[in-house]
């Protein structure tokens, strides 16, 4: 029989990572409430069209990335890849649009295939948000402000940067892929096979290759600023300065365009190096067309997503862990009121490991380990007249206490 391992790209996460990722979901959803944002857990795979039909044909996620299969109905079903199309489609068909603006959080797992690479798996947890209904640039700046407040908390101020970016409406978008098609038409020899094939559909793409051939066509590409008409130019300039009034620090690339065919106006990234060339931890912005192309209203709508394991690679101290009391028993008569004691000392609010077995010599190595800060010793003597020993395994010193006051003695 083959030996059974995890699949290529996946891993359990336990221990020490398990609780840093629960950390970074944990600030995140402290941060987003106090927004007023509100959870939201949608289904782990959905109808194939609600991925394929709005993040584009031509997107990596689409051509190479999605989970995607079919069901015993003859449904085509795909795993969540990202979790923005989702909650647009729960916020359609749950009627959500009636009481807007609509301000929702998620967290839970999606499914990419693609290379696995630090910080980038097959499986991985992502952190998102969405506003739905809010067209202003108020919403924009909100957004960003949350999201730069949220690493803050983690930690982080001071190793990230934001960097933003106008795709401006759906008039600036056409000029620009005027100006960008016939440039790329000048330099069609030297782009990749891919950025070939999305030239036509959806040029905008090769802009977010990273085929170095690519790269050094797009160093010279037309700037997206120039294209901007004035609605989408006032738009993006109101973006920026709510960010100067709010002191969040950011850097314009003229080059951002992000991955999704649904973006427009506003698109930001939080980018670090500290994960060498995968720098950005946080991602997002405007997608005001993806409700009515959904089948929706026309309601707008801004958001971001953030890789949980990434964000947990970044947190590089060991994160403090209660310690517990260890409960420690001396012969087999003790037993019961071993697990009495634990029990109650777990009812009190403490944390409590239980030593099952092994000498003395063994379990308090074991209490050791598992960094105690006391430990309960019961034996048969000090038990016949209701004693236990309490003892203080960081200053080595022990007493013998009444049963019925441990838990006030503790």
């Amino acid at each position: 029989m083959a030996k059974l391992q995890s699949v290529r790209g996946t891993y359990d996460l336990y221990g020490m990572a398990k609780k840093k990722a629960q950390k970074v979901i944990s600030t995140a959803s402290d941060v987003v409430e106090k927004y007023g944002f509100e959870e939201i857990e949608t289904q782990i795979f959905e109808f194939t069209e609600v991925f394929s039909r709005n993040l584009g044909d031509t997107s990596d996620i689409v051509t190479k990335e999605m989970y995607t299969f079919q069901d015993r109905g003859g449904e085509s079903l795909t795993l969540r890849p990202e979790g923005t199309a989702g909650v647009v489609r729960s916020f359609i068909s749950e009627g959500m649009q009636q009481n807007l603006p609509v301000k929702l959080y998620y967290s839970g797992p999606m499914f990419r295939y693609e290379r696995p690479q630090k910080g980038r798996q097959r499986q991985f947890t992502q952190f998102g948000v969405e506003m739905l209904g809010v067209e202003t640039p108020q919403a924009d700046i909100e957004v960003i402000a949350m999201a730069y407040e949220f690493l803050e908390k983690l930690g982080l101020n001071g190793t990230v940067t934001v960097e933003i970016n106008s795709l401006g409406d759906k008039e600036s978008r056409d000029s620009y892929r005027e100006k960008l098609v016939a440039y790329l038409r000048e330099n069609f020899d030297k782009l990749s096979e891919d950025s070939k094939n999305r030239l036509e559909k959806n040029p905008l793409r090769v802009l977010d290759s990273k085929e170095e051939c690519d790269k050094e066509v797009v160093a010279n590409a037309p700037l997206y600023a120039d294209s901007l008409n004035e609605y989408s130019a006032n738009f993006f300039a109101s973006v920026l300065r709510g960010l100067d009034l709010l002191g969040i620090k950011y850097r314009v690339n003229n080059r951002l365009v992000r991955g999704l065919d649904y973006y427009s106006h506003t698109v930001f990234e939080l980018v670090t190096d500290k994960l060498g060339a995968q720098g950005t931890v946080l991602a997002g912005g405007r997608y005001d067309g993806l409700v009515a192309q959904m089948g929706g209203a026309d309601v707008a709508g801004i958001g971001w997503a953030c890789g949980v394991e990434r964000l947990s690679m970044l947190l590089e101290k060991e994160l403090e862990q209660s310690r517990p009391i260890a409960v420690i028993e001396v012969g087999e008569d003790v037993k019961d009121c071993a697990l009495q004691v634990a029990y109650n000392l777990r009812k009190a609010g403490f944390k409590v490991e239980h030593a099952y077995s092994g000498n003395l010599k063994k379990r308090m190595i074991k209490a050791n380990k598992a960094n105690a800060y006391k430990a309960v010793i019961i034996g048969s003597d000090e038990l016949a007249s209701g004693k236990v020993t309490l003892k203080d395994l960081d200053l080595g010193e022990q007493k013998l206490v009444e049963l019925k006051k441990l838990i006030e003695e503790i």
